[in-house]
């Protein structure tokens, strides 16, 4: 009888606020603010520090970790495009579009190799720029959810993507040194831009598109002067776009990581790879050229003073009279020093609030830094305050220890300098306790305290309900790197005390006890040290069997030695990993002992004699750095499953009591809850499921590596196909060919079945059950709908001609289809573009390329008319509901701004009314 298993599912990961891989960025609606945590990212309301909405992908993998964000400002969307107004780029190069409101993820794009590094909204909201690792910039249509075009010509990762004249111009930076300019329509190069010493990091323009501020890893901030449309002269040549206006020095050496202006334009952040943000003020053009003025009459003075200070009895003026009645700002006029804001730790990205500041306040500004934390700057003219801060949902660094107390309701973490206590059912942090770096943790029996062992060596005990550090002891003069509860005889665990291990060479022996300082205070927990075990190396991990009769010691030099509780006396020695043993366990019945090593093995060993039962090939870097978690039975020893979900190693792992979830914590700084579901597994078929898993990611790989390694650099300004070939645009296109074939079939059936009834046999016609009642023509339709909009594409790539004239036969009957006729035109043109020199060349083609010719262009101009009538009645329907709208807000704005006009009227008369009276009465006075 074959033996089935129950599943363990990821069902909670938190602990992580933001990720330092990912930029940050303000919702839609502006309220909240954007942060990547891992594959996830999550929109948090800052004043109350809770995140307000989740979006998490369907299954987590470390290779859907979130690299860049971008969301499309609500008040500017279409209603098109408002439902899908964020996006989110991967390290696998997919692109996810979300909706705002739900956080559920509307459709996935396809196209980039590798991880996407840049992503913009357009103006409108229904054009989407992706920049990638790959050197390709892909638009895409968001409310078609399919690829438009790529643009090759960067011959190094894209790192910044601008948008300029309403759209029709895109700007791209990349650590190539250049900045490209291309035309969107033409969708072709216009201008390339050099000048840069090193690689470009990021550019921005301000809202108004006076300027685009790039900036590299040079001392200076590169300013350009964006090109309008009205602007002609000998200064600009035909087809350029920017013109360098300026540098601005800058005041830190690290490189510039972000540049970006506020909504107003009048403020730009320059985050450097470190721990500082410059601020410069962008002033507009009336004070530009007052500054410039201020800047040419002290040039003078300067002149003149050093000319009269030479002797010479005649003063020259340097500068023309046109020059200073009219100069010519540069761009020191224009950009100024405001500020310089000092993070505590390295800032990873920033962000500028797209709301109205508070009173007295320019703007504010969000900051994620490396250490887990969100921080939000209010600046004004003056100086810079921190306003909100979000730290108390992670913790700063890795987690090194988890333990879960009786109950399974409370969990502990630990990290370098704080201890937090979760709920692992919510996630939710309940405690944080001040902490050394904690290495080892367990709660006491009764769940009210709680024991952590620090890598200085002492021994910590703290109270859970107050969430304080009572006792601080100094235990071992080591690292503590293992505390073990000692069970009682029946395997439960009692009040008998505890063991740690240190890298001291001791394990030490402890008994609890209730201490009463004075008579006011109530007792209190402490620990004494009653028996010591001395090793001969360090030690790395304790354990001891559920019924407390044996405990084993892991030692670094790569043995575990086996001790009777109760006379320390030695038992076994086990001998065989090659590299140390980092964890261990003994089974409930005390007969089988495992090891995980850092030699990337298991060995499962009995406790009678210390024979090695099997040796286990079980992760492929040490146990826990490869990033997975195993599921093992240790009877057949067969691998059941493989949890893959955490970015980084995996520290430590935590089960409960029933077994019914498990707990993991990770260097990425996640906690992650995997839960036991009723779903039944068998060995074979998860052995068929990883064989699968191995074929499809030979396949991508092969994929991306079709036509060998390019070393040469992609052309100059060139054009390719949007989307790139996936398992699931193979698939797609299978069912297309199955569906061809199966229409084929059925068609040449029924010609059949009517040159029967022709010659007088009467029989009942049979249906393909598989075609479920419809007819060939509706059965292919029915397919092709089914494929992604954004495979679609590639899908028809991979079929061969024979089978793309098959499905141009149907093209006709399906464009009758009122839904269907962009579908039909998508298909035409995709496929004319593939087959075009076949499809001149055979003349079975051409008969249906003349039928298509006339009867495409007038069911597109038919839809065409429906939806400009369609607009046209909405509009008037608008006009009509706004002159019959009662609401007591119309037209709020307008009425406000004329009461303020005949206020200040009023005033003004006010004003003149009592300077008239107080200079008669003055004129009376002096008579």
């Amino acid at each position: 009888m074959v033996k089935a298993y129950l599943r363990y599912e990821p069902a909670l990961s938190f602990g992580v606020v933001v990720s330092p891989e990912s930029n940050v960025v303000y919702d839609p609606s502006g309220r909240h603010l954007l942060a990547a945590a891992l594959d996830r990212f999550a929109a948090w309301d800052l004043k109350r520090g809770l995140p307000s909405l989740t979006f998490s992908p369907s299954s987590p993998s470390p290779f859907l970790a979130v690299s860049s964000l971008a969301s499309f400002p609500s008040s500017a969307a279409s209603s098109a495009s408002a439902s899908s107004s964020i996006a989110s780029g991967h390290a696998d190069g997919s692109i996810r579009l979300w909706d705002a409101e739900t956080g559920s993820c509307e459709a996935t794009l396809h196209g980039h190799r590798s991880a996407v590094s840049a992503l913009l909204f357009g103006p409108s909201g229904a054009i989407l720029a992706s920049g990638s690792k790959d050197c390709d910039i892909i638009l895409w249509d968001v409310v078609a959810q399919a690829g438009l075009f790529r643009l090759r010509g960067h011959r190094d990762q894209v790192t910044g993507l601008v948008f300029l004249d309403s759209g029709k111009k895109l700007v791209s930076c990349s650590k190539d040194k250049l900045i490209r300019v291309w035309d969107l329509d033409t969708q072709h190069c216009l201008q390339i831009v050099g000048g840069h010493r090193s690689e470009i990091w990021s550019i921005d323009v301000d809202p108004s598109e006076r300027f685009l501020v790039s900036g590299s890893a040079d001392q200076e901030l590169r300013v350009f002067t964006v090109r309008k449309l009205a602007e002609e002269g000998d200064d600009w040549s035909k087809w350029d776009m920017l013109k360098l206006f300026g540098e601005i020095p800058r005041q830190s050496k690290e490189r510039v990581a972000t540049v970006k202006f506020n909504k107003n334009g009048n403020l730009v952040a320059c985050q450097v790879a470190g721990k500082t943000v410059d601020i410069y003020r962008v002033l507009d053009e009336t004070e530009a050229v007052r500054k410039a003025k201020r800047r040419l009459h002290r040039k003078k003075e300067k002149a003149a003073k050093s000319t009269v200070a030479e002797g010479n009895g005649t003063v020259i003026d340097p500068l023309s009279a046109q020059e200073t009645q009219n100069p010519t700002p540069v761009v020191t006029d224009v950009f100024k020093l405001l500020h310089v804001l000092r993070a505590n730790k390295k800032i990873c990205s920033v962000a500028f609030s797209p709301n109205n500041p508070p009173k007295g306040c320019l703007t504010a500004l969000s900051l994620s830094l490396n250490n887990n934390m969100l921080e939000t700057y209010s600046i004004d003219t003056e100086n810079v305050s921190k306003m909100y801060s979000i730290e108390l949902h992670g913790h700063r660094s890795d987690i090194r220890s988890l333990a879960l107390n009786s109950e399974d309701n409370l969990l502990m973490s630990t990290s370098h300098n704080a201890v937090k206590i979760w709920n692992p059912s919510t996630g939710d942090c309940l405690r944080t306790i001040d902490s050394d770096y904690g290495l080892c943790s367990a709660f006491v029996p009764g769940n009210r305290y709680a024991l952590v062992g620090t890598k200085s060596g002492t021994l910590e005990i703290i109270d859970i309900n107050s969430g304080s550090s009572i006792e601080v002891i100094e235990a071992h003069a080591g690292s503590i790197r293992s505390i073990v509860l000692i069970p009682n005889e029946d395997g439960t665990v009692g009040a008998r005390g505890f063991v740690t291990g240190s890298a001291d060479h001791d394990v030490k022996f402890w008994e609890y006890q209730l201490m009463q300082k004075s008579d006011t205070e109530s007792k209190q927990l402490t620990v004494t040290n009653v028996r010591t075990l001395k090793m001969n190396d360090d030690v790395l991990a304790v354990t001891i069997s559920p019924t407390g009769k044996h405990i084993a010691v892991a030692l670094l030099d790569c043995t575990v030695k086996v001790f009777f509780m109760d006379s320390l006396k030695f038992f076994l020695s086990l001998y065989g990993h090659k590299l140390p043993v980092l964890c261990m366990d003994i089974s409930s019945d005390g007969a089988l002992i495992v090891t995980g090593s850092a030699d990337k093995n298991l060995k499962i060993w009995g406790m009678d004699f210390g024979d090695c039962h099997k040796s286990i090939f079980a992760h492929m870097d040490s146990v826990g750095k490869d990033r997975t978690v195993r599921y093992w039975d240790a009877d057949k020893f067969e691998l059941l499953l493989t949890l893959e979900g955490h970015h980084a190693d995996v520290w430590c792992l935590a089960i409960s009591s029933r077994g019914d979830f498990v707990v993991t914590g990770s260097h990425d700084r996640s906690i992650r809850r995997w839960d036991r579901t009723e779903e039944q597994l068998f060995i074979e078929e998860e052995h068929e499921k990883r064989l699968e898993e191995t074929f499809e990611a030979d396949f991508d790989s092969a994929m991306d590596n079709r036509y060998g390694q390019k070393d040469d650099g992609p052309d100059e300004g060139s054009v390719g196909v949007p989307g790139r070939k996936t398992k699931e645009t193979v698939t797609a296109a299978d069912a297309i060919l199955d569906a061809l074939d199966t229409a084929e079939e059925e068609v040449k059936r029924l010609d059949q079945h009517k040159e029967e009834q022709r010659n007088g046999r009467i029989a009942t016609f049979q249906p393909n059950v598989i075609m479920q009642g419809q007819s060939p023509s509706d059965y292919v339709l029915n397919t092709v709908s089914n494929v992604r909009p954004n495979d679609l594409e590639q899908a028809l790539l991979s079929l061969p001609f024979s089978d793309a004239l098959k499905l141009m036969s149907y093209l006709k009957e399906w464009s009758l289809v009122p839904l269907k006729v962009e579908l039909v035109c998508r298909v035409c043109l995709v496929l004319l573009q593939t087959h075009h020199n076949q499809l001149t060349t055979t003349p079975s083609a051409r008969s249906i390329l003349t039928e298509l010719k006339d009867i495409l262009y007038s069911r597109v101009k038919e839809c065409k008319d429906a939806i400009g009538f369609n607009l046209a009645a909405m509009d008037h329907i608008k006009e009509l509901l706004a002159m019959k709208s009662d609401a007591p807000f119309r037209d709020a704005r307008a009425r406000l701004m004329e009461i303020r006009q005949e206020q200040s009227r009023r005033s003004d008369r006010s004003d003149g009314a009592e300077k008239w009276k107080k200079k008669k009465r003055k004129t009376s006075g002096e008579s």
